[in-house]
């Protein structure tokens, strides 16, 4: 990361169990906003599309007739319904989007944890559990501005209860996946294959990944000694985290290594297939 990155944008540097330093850049509260914006806007889409759906089907009234006649209970189901649906857009997308939303993934943002892995279900849930408070008085999220405005992680109350921020892409902070995987395969002994880190030692189901993705850690493993020991593990993150919100992998938070993970998953997966391809 240049001196300009720096003095121009908040960083959030974390450290890995590498003690090998990641740096992110914290999303703006102007970017935030507009990703907000864009969620808000599908999901009252949606909403309008399921009325006029109704209303086509000459359903409203009588589905209000009912709605008017029906116990309280009923009445509060329905409302704590709608709120888990409002709020369960931001959370399941963030979960099976590694952390995204289609408004964060238009402005390039992303929610990880505080520790640079991805959030899982729970993270995803906490944090948007939690948006309705976030956005007293309804709807200018002016308990969410306060809150981000008072924290020196940009965080919202949503995200100090979820331990996430929101962090923005940037491409010039590393290479591109194609200048890393561009130049050829060792010809001789495949270093892929040579352990450099203690063996991450993980629970998770290697079904669930492909050659293609094989491949992708292979390249990555016989080229990363090319990099500084920065860029290094900044790809190794890269490459890593869409594998861990994949398989959801089991494992010792204290021990573990991204570049440790993705050997022992290499060796893993090829100890598994040669018997069976």
């Amino acid at each position: 990361m240049t001196t300009a990155d720096v003095s121009n944008e908040e960083t959030l540097i974390i450290e890995t169990p590498e003690r090998v330093p990641l740096h992110f850049a914290l999303a703006s509260i102007g970017n935030r906003f507009l990703a907000c914006a864009a969620d808000h806007t599908l999901q009252v889409f949606a909403l309008l599309l399921v009325v006029l759906v109704i209303s086509w089907t000459g359903g409203i009234d009588r589905y209000s007739d009912k709605l008017a006649e029906a116990p309280k209970w009923v009445i509060a189901l329905l409302i704590v319904l709608l709120f888990l649906i409002w709020s369960g857009y931001f959370a399941i997308f963030e979960w099976l989007w590694s952390g995204q939303t289609p408004g964060k993934r238009w402005l390039r943002l992303r929610v990880i944890r505080e520790d640079g892995r991805p959030v899982t279900f729970w993270e995803a849930s906490a944090r948007n559990l939690l948006r309705a408070f976030d956005m007293m008085p309804f709807p200018f999220y002016s308990i969410g501005l306060v809150s981000i405005f008072a924290s020196s992680r940009d965080q919202r109350v949503g995200d100090f209860v979820a331990g996430t921020v929101v962090v923005r892409e940037r491409e010039a902070t590393a290479p591109t996946f194609d200048q890393v995987f561009s130049a050829a395969a060792a010809a001789a002994g495949d270093v892929a294959l040579r352990r450099s880190f203690k063996p991450v030692l993980f629970t998770g189901d290697l079904t669930l990944i492909n050659e293609l993705e094989i491949e992708v850690i292979e390249t990555f493993l016989r080229r990363r000694w090319d990099l500084t020991d920065g860029m290094r593990q900044w790809m190794a993150w890269r490459v890593a985290t869409p594998l861990l919100y994949k398989i959801k992998p089991g494992f010792d938070r204290d021990t573990f290594t991204y570049e440790g993970f993705l050997e022992e998953l290499l060796h893993r997966f090829r100890a598994t297939h040669r018997f069976t391809d």
